[in-house]
């Protein structure tokens, strides 16, 4: 039981960080029916971005203050970040066939991925402890107080994005633009700031979860976008890929069911047993468990 409980903590932690990506590539996908695939090496990027923050902005300060500005401005710096991305690399082809669009995701997959390389070099780099090694124990399950900071703040961005799309006006022209972004034009919504919109709060969530890599993980490589985002991409797939409390529900899922292979059969085995996962859900329930069928137009 102890296994249980505490494989159920460590599930909902990497959860978490995996519905704060998923929510980047729902989003995109959502508006503009684009698998943004560079949204996992903005996250990689993020947690260079945090690391250099701290070490050349901050001077290495670990204060509450400092943490919260750390956060902010990789927030910042990569929500500007995603705006560029989506003006030089998508922006221009949206009336081109999808595929173009998609092989200039990969391009701009690749060249982040390159430059984050030539900036901060190949070598794996050590995240710095921002955060006291605290534990609590709880009938026999341990939970560190950076696992207890992740499930918390991932939890209020979640419901504070979830009630932003909901209950605001912004909110509503995002779900009119996602339905059919003519109709939003005829509206009066102006479809270009509403997919800029989307850029900011994708790339701000996924630069919050590369930070939360670093800090849970604290080996970052130039590489580990590419490992993080298709675990993201997995959970926005099982959730139903254009709902957001599909994105939220699939990184749980996906966390969890990551920790309890890695708990009760091996951590060697949980990327195959990620992808039957993958392959049941889609077999079963191809839009994903909160996905809806989309009639395809004519």
């Amino acid at each position: 039981m102890d296994i249980f409980l505490q494989q159920l903590a460590n599930g909902l932690t990497i959860g978490s960080m995996f519905a704060l990506v998923a929510l980047g590539y729902t989003m995109v996908y959502g508006v503009m029916r684009l698998i943004n695939f560079a949204h996992g090496d903005l996250v990689a990027a993020s947690a260079f971005v945090g690391l250099t923050i701290y070490t050349q902005v901050m001077g290495q300060a670990t204060s509450l203050a400092a943490v919260i500005a750390i956060f902010l401005l990789t927030a910042g710096v990569m929500a500007c970040v995603g705006v560029l991305l989506e003006r030089l690399a998508y922006r221009p082809l949206r009336t081109a066939p999808r595929l173009s669009a998609v092989v200039s995701a990969l391009g701009a997959s690749l060249v982040i991925q390159n430059g984050v390389m030539l900036i901060w070099g190949p070598q794996m780099r050590i995240f710095p402890e921002l955060v006291p090694q605290v534990y609590y124990t709880f009938g026999g399950v341990v939970i560190s107080l950076m696992q207890v900071i992740i499930l918390v703040l991932s939890l209020v961005l979640m419901i504070a994005l979830y009630l932003f799309v909901e209950k605001t006006r912004m909110g509503a022209a995002i779900r009119a633009a996602s339905i059919d972004q003519d109709a939003a034009r005829l509206m009066g919504i102006n479809v270009n700031q509403i997919i800029v919109l989307i850029f900011v709060i994708g790339s701000s969530l996924g630069a919050v979860g590369g930070l939360f890599i670093g800090l849970y993980y604290r080996g970052i490589t130039f590489n580990m976008g590419w490992q993080y985002g298709l675990y993201a991409f997995i959970a926005a797939i099982i959730g139903g890929i254009g709902n957001i409390p599909g994105a939220m529900l699939g990184g749980m899922l996906l966390g969890l069911f990551n920790a309890f292979i890695a708990g009760y059969v091996s951590s060697t085995w949980a990327d195959a047993f990620t992808f039957i996962l993958l392959i049941v859900i889609l077999i079963v329930r191809p839009t994903g468990i909160l996905g809806e069928r989309v009639a395809e137009k004519v």
